[in-house]
């Protein structure tokens, strides 16, 4: 029997048919994209991980180089004691900082660069208008910063996303961790630096990002003291 295509049957069934289809083309495209996301977050890393080393990526086989560069990524527990010497890569820092303290896993990234080792921490805080986040490389001595990468998903262009820049990164080259065993590395307020052994400037318009960044630096590293501390 030929079904009335001009009846409210027809277009409940037509529609309903028309749903499923389309539902299941979506489920289909997105389970085939995670793996590739999933790819290009895992790539990222790695880049982000190697700019803290001062490795430019740009042009090269980011997978080859993060191999090369890196050796070792740890998992500390809080008092700086390596509890396993794999499996630091797949931990997300913001989870972890969300934890009580004695609960968090930190990672630890060991790398050798030009026969010296260098120590890569991951950061994670919140700048102006949303999360930010990096890493810094520290020299073998785990006090004097090697290089650093900061990132930022809502700053305003031209202000606080300002952190990206090689111009705001570059001050940190030097500049030293630890005082008295704290962290003390920071950034301060634009044209306000009373110490550089320690500070930076901050970004001339981007003050909050720039506390934010300062924040982010003083209580993610404050969990590795123990281990900064360790000689």
């Amino acid at each position: 029997m030929k079904m009335n295509t001009n009846s409210n049957t027809y277009t409940i069934v037509y529609a309903s048919i028309m749903v499923v289809i389309v539902a299941f083309l979506l489920a289909f495209i997105s389970d085939s994209l995670k793996t590739k996301q999933s790819e290009n977050v895992r790539l990222d890393k790695m880049k982000q991980i190697l700019s803290a080393i001062n490795v430019d990526t740009k042009g090269e086989d980011v997978q080859t180089l993060y191999n090369q560069y890196v050796k070792e990524a740890e998992i500390l527990n809080p008092n700086g004691e390596v509890v396993a010497n794999t499996g630091g890569f797949e931990i997300n820092m913001p989870t972890e900082m969300a934890k009580p303290a004695a609960e968090r896993q930190l990672p630890l990234f060991i790398c050798e660069v030009e026969g010296q080792t260098k120590y890569v921490i991951p950061l994670s805080g919140a700048g102006l208008w949303g999360p930010i986040w990096g890493y810094v490389g520290l020299d073998d001595n785990k006090d004097t910063v090697f290089g650093v990468y900061f990132s930022h998903a809502s700053e305003t262009p031209g202000l606080g996303a300002e952190i990206t820049t090689t111009k705001f990164k570059d001050e940190f080259l030097g500049k030293q961790v630890l005082k008295n065993g704290e962290v003390a590395l920071a950034v301060e307020k634009f044209g306000k630096v009373t110490d550089p052994t320690y500070q930076v400037d901050g970004i001339s318009g981007g003050t909050i990002t720039s506390l934010g960044v300062s924040t982010m630096i003083k209580e993610c590293m404050s969990l590795y003291v123990n281990f900064l501390t360790n000689k």
